[in-house]
């Protein structure tokens, strides 16, 4: 067979997609828009056939869509948009070997790039205790639950689950500690500040004998008297952050990222703030500590005589 050029094996392969595999038009042309960069990219190196192409072109294919190319007017594109141009060509590699096109498959090896690591975010220790101040403003049952509830979630950082998950009788009060059912049936006994035992005393003497209507073990109330749901709960801390006047997106998740960096940055061992998580390895914590360096970069860069 003849020796077929980049732009004729992808024609067919395209041909293949639409034929043999009933790939819809939109499929085909995000495919054709990715493989003809791919083209103009191995004409570049003057590659002509695929037979030319090793691994190591493929890989720098993708370092050139991460980076783009100016002069050919290319943005740089998102690690997603480069996972999915791979797909392209790693299909017309497995098309072009399956066809003989190639003696092997040269992209086969070849990975997306790992997208960027999202680092959580943490709220200001001023922030949070507005949110807290705005949950607890009125004084009656549901703000008086509304309080306890969210100085529950910073205080222990527990998920939000775990904390309408809990009963009145997981809670120890005068030891200042609580049991939180973390994920895996794991318990962990978490110790509660202060604040949050004032809280959650004040919610248990004056609040939720008004809202238990009917029997039952559970903490947290709704106005029925059953369980308070993950979603109420998620709602009065966007309603206590709208009314304290926080214009971020702000989710129970939030508060445990807070609980978190506030803790590191205090001078917590990475080991115990991961026990008080309740993630079965450090690496899960550690994420937290590059958010803790970016603020010690900032003082660095403030405060040392040589830092600049």
């Amino acid at each position: 067979m003849p020796e077929q050029d980049v732009a004729e094996v992808v024609q067919r392969y395209l041909d293949h997609l639409v034929v043999e595999r009933g790939a819809a038009a939109n499929t085909v042309s995000s495919y054709r828009r990715d493989l003809e960069r791919y083209r103009d990219f191995l004409a570049g190196r003057r590659l002509a056939a695929l037979r030319d192409v090793d691994e190591a072109a493929v890989r720098d294919f993708l370092v050139q869509l991460r980076k783009g190319d100016p002069d050919a007017g290319q943005p740089a594109l998102a690690d997603s948009s480069v996972a999915r141009t791979l797909v392209a060509v790693r299909g017309l590699h497995k098309f072009a070997a399956a066809e003989g096109l190639v003696d092997t498959d040269v992209a086969h090896a070849v990975r997306p790039p790992k997208p960027a690591r999202r680092l959580p975010k943490a709220l200001p220790v001023d922030e949070v205790l507005a949110i807290l101040e705005a949950a607890g403003a009125a004084d009656h049952p549901r703000a008086l639950r509304d309080r306890a509830l969210l100085e529950l979630l910073y205080s222990c950082g527990a998920r939000i689950s775990e904390v309408t998950g809990l009963d009145v009788d997981d809670l120890d009060l005068e030891d200042r500690s609580v049991v939180l059912r973390g994920k895996g049936g794991k318990d962990r006994i978490v110790p509660i500040g202060r604040p949050a035992v004032a809280a959650v005393d004040a919610y248990l003497v004056r609040g939720r004998p008004s809202l238990a209507k009917k029997g039952g073990p559970a903490l947290f109330l709704n106005a029925r008297g059953g369980r308070l749901s993950r979603q109420s709960a998620w709602q009065v801390l966007v309603d206590a952050a709208e009314r304290a006047g926080i214009d971020k997106d702000v989710s129970p998740h939030t508060l445990r990222h807070s609980f978190a960096t506030h803790l590191l940055d205090g001078g917590a061992d990475v080991r115990v703030v991961q026990e008080l998580l309740g993630h079965s390895s450090v690496t899960t914590t550690q994420v937290y500590t590059l958010v803790t360096v970016n603020t010690m970069r900032e003082v660095y860069a403030t405060a040392h005589p040589r830092a600049r």
